[in-house]
């Protein structure tokens, strides 16, 4: 039995040094959920030697293990609290009613408490093992009880106000401590009230205090964020722009109004991002709008395709193509004067994926520039995503696929014998989604 108290130890340290060494603001619920887990272990340390001592009556001082049970129990009391306090803030911030019990659950702690050291203790001696027993122990067991019940009437009267991962957090770890008490009652001398509290603070832990639950819940909201602002500069310039080209057309300028066409298209094809994955004919058409315009502002810059038309309606990662092309002119047509081809292509591979070519005929790497390309997109796990700064589209391009398509997909460069460098994008192809 005493294993089972050194282990649940061990387990909830390990939660405490992870808790603890995650930063985040302070509020009430994460000062209340970090009392609480010291709290726990304090508690579990004394259910150890409790579980020692109480099963020794013989050896160990009458007074010393009255004192560390009277400990004990009183911490599991203060522990139950502690549970109600943390449920009690979470519904209060999921509700916005207010805790009008709060100064109930205190007054009730402090009785408990103080009848937990002045009652007097009995034990019962049995083959199977020894426990505490008599009038004292209505204290600390109706004390848990009637937490229990403050925490199970608040869930039950904010049910439909409570998120639902939040409530089914809370609903489990009541059923397993009222589990716990249940099985504790009918069976004395198995000692498993430390399980309970375990259990309970773990099942808050995995689901509401996880340090990288809670990493992730904040990337996807800045990430929701940085969407949202995205979003309004664009619909606001091409809305503009659509206006102007109307004007140009109407005064008889038919180049003016093709090109603003382009950038309006353009503009309104990369806001359209209400998809992770697009039709490949879709991303083809954002790039030709993007290179119509460049091709224009730098008339000996050439563009040219080859697709494979079975391919035209395999799903890709939404906005692949266009940072890699953008990429290649900027990384390698500039430094000759934006003098050169860029060609795209798209085939089946062997194995039944497509590849994806943008090769141009740039200045190609710099030196060390290819090792330092293929480090990054190598380890592009290790790195976060990237809003600024070089390299921004290949490594978000690098991470996406891999993020949508599986580890074994992803961006590779090689350099061309006759000058210049070629991006490979390997995709998976499915068949249901190819024509």
């Amino acid at each position: 039995m005493l294993r089972m108290e050194i282990a649940l130890f061990l387990v909830m340290g390990f939660i405490a040094c992870v808790y603890f060494s995650a930063g985040r603001k302070s509020t009430p619920l994460h000062r209340t959920f970090s009392v609480l887990l010291v709290v726990v272990l304090i508690h579990l340390l004394l259910d150890g030697v409790t579980v020692y001592t109480v099963n020794h009556l013989d050896t160990v001082p009458r007074l010393l293990n009255d004192a560390v049970h009277r400990l004990f129990l009183g911490s599991m009391v203060l522990v139950i609290y502690l549970f109600y306090q943390y449920i009690a803030i979470l519904v209060e911030e999921e509700t916005g009613r207010p805790r009008h019990l709060d100064r109930v659950s205190k007054t009730f702690l402090a009785v408990a408490e103080l009848g937990n050291f002045l009652l007097p203790i009995s034990y019962t001696v049995t083959p199977q093992g020894n426990y505490s027993s008599g009038i004292y122990m209505l204290i600390p067991y109706g004390a848990v009880a009637f937490y229990l019940l403050l925490c199970a009437g608040r869930l039950a009267i904010n049910w439909k106000q409570i998120a639902r991962k939040k409530k089914l957090a809370i609903g489990l770890a009541l059923l397993i401590e009222v589990a716990v008490c249940v099985l504790q009652g009918l069976n004395h001398t198995w000692l498993i009230s430390g399980m309970g509290v375990v259990l309970m603070t773990l099942s808050f832990f995995l689901t509401l205090e996880n340090p990288d639950i809670l990493r992730a819940e904040l990337t996807e909201q800045k990430m929701s964020m940085l969407y949202l602002k995205s979003q309004v500069n664009p619909h606001f310039l091409y809305n503009t722009l659509d206006t102007i080209r109307i004007q140009a057309q109407l005064n008889g300028d038919k180049k003016v109004a093709d090109l603003l066409m382009r950038l309006v298209d353009f503009f309104r094809l990369s806001v359209k991002v209400d998809r992770q994955m697009v039709a490949l004919d879709d991303e083809l058409e954002l790039l030709e709008a993007y290179m119509e315009l460049m091709c224009y502002r730098y008339p000996e810059l050439q563009c040219e395709y080859d697709i494979d038309p079975e391919l035209g309606s395999v799903q890709v990662p939404n906005f692949i193509l266009q940072p890699i092309v953008e990429n290649s002119l900027l990384h390698g047509l500039k430094n000759k004067g934006y003098r050169g081809t860029v060609r795209i292509s798209a085939q089946k591979t062997a194995d039944g994926g497509m590849e994806i070519l943008v090769c141009d005929t740039g200045s190609g790497f710099a030196q060390g520039k290819k090792a330092s390309i293929d480090q990054m997109l190598l380890s592009y796990a290790k790195h976060p995503a990237k809003l600024e700064g070089n390299s921004i589209g290949i490594l978000n391009v690098q991470k996406r696929i891999k993020l949508l398509c599986g580890r074994e997909y992803g961006l590779a460069y090689t350099e061309n014998p006759t000058g210049g460098v070629t991006a490979h994008l390997l995709l998976p192809v499915h068949e249901e989604m190819a024509k």
